[in-house]
């Protein structure tokens, strides 16, 4: 089942090339040490190879920059080599909403289509994200939040009208992400999804509200 959906584009084979049959091994009678295979790889190598991301923690420059070189990378590399697609898999809190529009950026700018798989918890901006995949999927076990844009601030009266305004310019940008990538109003988002508490959603209502594609149950 994981291969059938992280590998939405089949894979092109390698060409194999033909091996000798290898000599009769010699005896000892001392005994050798077990080596593991070379082809055995480090952890992450076929992650990598086959585009595979996985986005774990809070939104923060620290933890979205490698992720957004990521995808920078796999499209600079020559297309022989280039992945058929990207998959981010999501169990993310949130965080900051401009780190998450700096991955977002990153993920519309990218010539190779990217999948978003949401699992274990897909909250705040981790939902502006998983909308933002040219495929979306969520696992059945999956909690789901969205929420108003928040942020706190502390400081003069000059300084906190400075705030306010990017505070609105924000959750604009919010918004308006919602409408691109849901196909909804703004009226039918902020009263389903944008409203004053919080809202916790189903699989099924994150599909009829238009924030994913397909929900996948993995037992």
């Amino acid at each position: 089942m994981f291969k059938q959906l992280v590998n939405a584009a089949p894979k092109k084979k390698k060409p194999t090339t033909a091996t000798a049959k290898p000599a009769a091994p010699t005896v000892c009678c001392c005994k050798e040490k077990e080596r593991p295979p070379e082809e055995m790889k480090q952890a992450g190598t076929y992650l990598r190879e086959n585009g595979i991301l996985m986005l774990i923690d809070k939104f923060d420059q620290e933890k979205i920059m490698p992720l957004a070189a990521a995808i920078y990378e796999y499209n600079l590399m020559p297309q022989e080599i280039q992945p058929e697609q990207l998959t981010l898999i999501i169990n993310s809190p949130g965080g900051s909403i401009h780190s998450a529009f700096h991955l977002i950026d990153a993920m519309m700018m990218s010539e190779i289509p990217i999948v978003t798989i949401g699992k274990g918890l897909v909250a705040s901006c981790a939902v502006l994200t998983i909308m933002a995949g040219d495929r979306r999927l969520l696992t059945h076990n999956t909690s789901v939040m969205s929420h108003q844009y928040s942020w706190g601030s502390r400081g003069k009266e000059h300084e906190l009208q400075a705030i306010v305004k990017e505070f609105d310019m924000a959750s604009s940008r919010m918004v308006e992400h919602y409408k691109k990538c849901t196909k909804k109003s703004e009226t039918y988002i902020r009263k389903h999804l944008l409203h004053p508490t919080d809202e916790w959603l189903t699989p099924e209502e994150c599909k009829k509200h238009g924030l994913i594609d397909e929900i996948v149950t993995t037992y």
